[in-house]
């Protein structure tokens, strides 16, 4: 990758998430080889980047983690080295470049082969790798060219959440094992619709309940949570009753196939019989911009994954609104 090139693709935009206009930004690169000679084209979310270096001088860490190549020191801050490619199983010809991410409130960097472009999508073209029964440390199957008569290229969309709880389950939180203050005060038989793509985050968001004693329903994307809502709202009418009675809270992840969370967010300030929702967005991106464009979208809250406290602080707020 020519210099001029790789400076265009470092740079993390400033401006708007492609997400809050319904857009995805993805980082395309390569891994090497899988078992059968396949080279897959993978993908991450742009605004998970940082930069992207060629490979730095890596300090090997005694006793470090399966598949932690080391330390890399960049820009002052000392980060792990993970070797995305053995991982995943693939073997590179060369571990070439290093992706520096930031999520979950961590710096980590990925080592991979080579990093091919950066393609801006509509999220509805990317599809649940769960719903496809390939899920693992894929989160989505990114189609690149549906318009294709032959359906297009696809990039695998990996879940690096789950990837990093894999390799540094210490820098993951795993949500609280014993009760987290009072329960959330919701109606007698309501509960509270969350929504991510994440396994990792499903997980974790399933313990916080259970420590808030708030009963839960699961979605795995935002199509999917917004035909809950639909049926919520159904059963809601055909009783005559509140919807606040069937759903008390809406919480959203932002990076998810079909449906992203801040269209999520729209859909339902734009309903009339929904928008009244308390709706808090819980996401691994980080940055003012991401939380504005949240807030703008109509969220009552926004939390950083993964923090129990501040998730429960957050949702107790938006309850009481």
């Amino acid at each position: 990758m020519h210099g001029a090139m790789r400076e265009n693709m470092l740079h993390t935009p400033s401006g708007s998430p492609g997400a809050a206009a319904g857009r995805l930004e993805l980082l395309l690169f390569r891994l090497g080889e899988d078992a059968s000679g396949r080279r897959e084209l993978f993908g991450i979310n742009v605004f998970k980047v940082r930069e992207v270096l060629e490979m730095p001088a890596i300090t090997g860490a005694p006793g470090a983690p399966r598949h932690v190549l080391g330390l890399a020191d960049i820009r002052g801050q000392v980060m792990p080295v993970i070797d995305l490619p053995a991982v995943v199983g693939f073997r590179p010809r060369a571990l070439s470049l290093l992706v520096v991410t930031e999520f979950e409130r961590s710096l980590q960097g990925f080592a991979v082969e080579g990093v091919e472009q950066i393609t801006r999508l509509d999220w509805d073209q990317v599809v649940s790798a769960q719903a496809q029964a390939v899920g693992g440390l894929v989160g989505g199957i990114a189609r690149l060219d549906p318009r294709a008569a032959d359906g297009g290229a696809l990039a695998l969309v990996l879940d690096l959440e789950r990837i990093l709880g894999d390799v540094l389950p210490e820098r993951i939180g795993a949500g609280p094992e014993q009760p987290l203050g009072e329960a959330l005060r919701m109606a007698p038989g309501s509960v509270v619709l969350a929504v991510d793509d994440s396994f990792l985050a499903r997980g974790q968001i399933e313990k916080l309940m259970q420590a808030l004693r708030a009963p839960c329903v699961l979605a795995r994307t935002g199509a999917e949570a917004w035909e809950r809502l639909g049926a919520f709202a159904q059963a809601a009418r055909a009783e005559g009753r509140a919807l606040r009675d069937k759903v008390a809270l809406v919480l959203t992840d932002l990076e998810m196939p079909e449906m992203d969370g801040f269209t999520l967010v729209r859909r339902i300030r734009q309903d009339e019989f929904l928008r009244s929702l308390p709706v808090v967005v819980h996401s691994s991106l980080t940055g003012q911009a991401t939380e504005e464009h949240a807030r703008s979208s109509g969220a009552d809250g926004y939390v950083t994954k993964f923090c129990a406290e501040e998730l429960a602080a957050a949702m107790r707020s938006a309850l009481e609104r």
